[in-house]
């Protein structure tokens, strides 16, 4: 698998481990895209460009027949929006420490306000263990866990047992009680990030900070220095508005007060009197639209992509246009990942974001006879990955408050076609595990996991920890210890 040429990425200078305050904004190929706001204090600013991987070329003529007319030959001018070559993501720090941790049910929550839990005899066993023990030390310091989560720690809101018993292991319960860093990055979305760390504690019955936690949405955040308009389609109710507001979008739309303010816009959507009731119509025939961002999974197919067919036909996002070039005046449209198919409760993989794309390029080309240019967040795309960077740094800082990058990464998912090309690509070392999307055999044909497949996530972490911190190393943590005979870095651990 060809790793990302140096080329590829802002600049000329090679890919090194960076800490998140002295990343260098990457030069964008399209100079009408500037970097809303002033600098800060420091010189930087409030966002990085990212070189987009993907082409910004519909991926639909693999998967349509010939719809409609050949494009005209006409001359066509790029899209005034058009900058599928870059995608912005945030630099800025992520919440303050220990108010964003998320604790199951209560569990090793603080008992002061602002203080973590108290274990004074643990964490001095565990301080003389690992002075004692200095490589190992280094080591597990040296080294970082990427988890995909659907599919590789929990099957929707169900337990896989094993994603327990690592985050407990990586959380300190191994023979040197020392965290091992690890985040989570996942394509799923819909919801704020600090409930779904809540919901993913209670489930995994382990703390997680919205600090280690990236969904597919997360690095969108910093799209809200460019659009003060936008509508936002996806995800349940009005959750996503929700996601909205809180990255910082001024003024947001959904598909709910468009129909309330038209429902003749959606013929065949039927429309509750509740659902009007929280809705916020306006005359939309006198309002921009700035940009189209899908942040979630469709919940009615037939009315969303109505919607947006409606918008990237229009004069400049405005309801009851039709603009006279479908490109030139067409707003941008983002989304938020690519999975095609995603692992849920159900025996077989659901159809995800991808699809829903898919459709919406085919119908669009259908329409006007040119392919749509849009933007795709999410794995494989490489702006989430150096996102991942900048996570994994600040979470360094926040467990052992040494910002950095650690040399040995390991990315653990079970779809081969974003987990792990995106972590080959970019590097990373892959696992793919069996229990979620991938069931193949030795390993996938088209995008092979670098460090192996595993029948678990459980035995992915045992085998990379063994590979860096030694075959002899133990994943429980012996309170009864006596650091003065655990001798120089060999367990007493019996």
């Amino acid at each position: 698998m060809p790793m990302f040429e140096d080329s590829e990425l802002a600049g000329n200078t090679p890919l090194a481990p960076i800490k998140s305050r002295d990343v260098n904004l990457a030069p964008s190929n399209n100079p009408s895209l500037a970097i809303p706001g002033d600098a800060l204090e420091d010189g930087t600013t409030n966002s990085i460009e990212i070189p987009a991987t993907r082409s910004s070329v519909a991926d639909v003529s693999s998967y349509m027949h010939n719809l409609s007319l050949s494009p005209s030959m006409r001359d066509r001018r790029g899209s005034r929006n058009s900058f599928g070559a870059s995608l912005p993501i945030p630099r800025m720090k992520r919440q303050s420490r220990l108010s964003s941790v998320h604790y199951p049910d209560g569990a090793g929550a603080a008992k002061r306000p602002g203080m973590p839990s108290i274990q004074p005899s643990r964490d001095i066993i565990a301080a003389q263990l690992q002075d004692l023990s200095s490589e190992k030390v280094h080591a597990a310091k040296d080294m970082a866990f990427v988890f995909d989560i659907d599919g590789v720690l929990v099957h929707g809101d169900r337990l896989i047992p094993e994603g327990q018993r690592v985050l407990e292991i990586l959380n300190g319960d191994n023979e040197l009680g020392i965290k091992i860093p690890h985040i989570f990055l996942t394509n799923g979305s819909g919801k704020p990030e600090a409930p779904r760390c809540e919901q993913l504690s209670k489930i995994l019955k382990n703390p997680i900070s919205t600090e280690q936690f990236i969904q597919s949405h997360t690095p969108m955040r910093a799209l809200a220095e460019y659009y003060k308009t936008v509508l936002v389609v996806g995800g349940e109710g009005y959750k996503c508005r929700e996601v909205a507001e809180q990255y910082g979008f001024q003024d947001i739309v959904v598909p709910n007060d468009i129909i309330a303010w038209d429902p003749t816009i959606a013929p065949y959507r039927v429309f509750t009197d509740a659902e009007r009731a929280t809705s916020r119509p306006r005359d939309f025939s006198k309002t921009n639209i700035d940009a189209i961002m899908v942040f979630s999974d469709s919940r009615d197919y037939a009315t969303d992509i109505q919607i947006i067919m409606d918008l990237l036909r229009s004069e400049n996002g405005r309801f009851g246009t039709m603009a006279k070039d479908p490109v030139s005046q067409r707003i941008p449209i983002y989304f938020s990942q690519g999975d095609m198919l995603c692992p849920t409760e159900h025996a077989f993989p659901r159809m995800s974001q991808g699809a829903f794309r898919i459709g919406l390029e085919a119908m669009y080309k259908s329409l006007t006879g040119v392919d749509l240019e849009r933007v795709v967040y999410g794995k494989p795309e490489l702006a989430t990955y150096k996102y991942a960077d900048e996570v994994i740094a600040s979470w360094m800082d926040t467990i052992h408050n040494d910002e950095r990058l650690p040399k040995n990464i390991y990315m653990i998912g079970d779809n081969p076609a974003s987990d792990i090309v995106g972590g080959n690509n970019y590097g990373w070392n892959t696992c793919l595990v069996r229990t979620g999307v991938f069931q193949g055999g030795e390993n996938d044909e088209e995008n092979p996991a670098s460090f192996g497949v595993f029948v678990n996530v459980l035995e992915a972490v045992k085998t990379a920890i063994r590979k860096e911190l030694g075959k002899d190393f133990k994943f429980e943590f012996n309170e009864a210890i006596n650091p003065s005979t655990h001798g120089q870095g060999v367990s007493a651990i019996e």
